[in-house]
């Protein structure tokens, strides 16, 4: 049984308007997008902090070990 999928997308940064092919996980029970830091920090996107953190719950709804999201 397939357990999780992954597809080619075409991202684009919102400032410069480049763009590239990224492979992602789709997660149909996740109720945001994200993007992991290091991707974020590999492709040069422009991190800027929240004003305020995003709690991110596991599916049991247990905070996640990774912490808040806060760029």
């Amino acid at each position: 049984m397939l357990r999780e999928v992954w597809l080619n997308i075409r991202v684009e940064k919102v400032d410069t308007h480049e763009s590239m092919i990224v492979n992602v996980l789709l997660n149909s029970g996740a109720t945001e997008m994200f993007m992991d830091k290091k991707i974020a920090v590999k492709y040069r996107f422009k991190l800027q902090k929240l004003d305020r953190p995003v709690m991110v719950r596991n599916i049991n709804e247990m905070n996640n070990n990774r912490g808040a999201i806060i760029y």
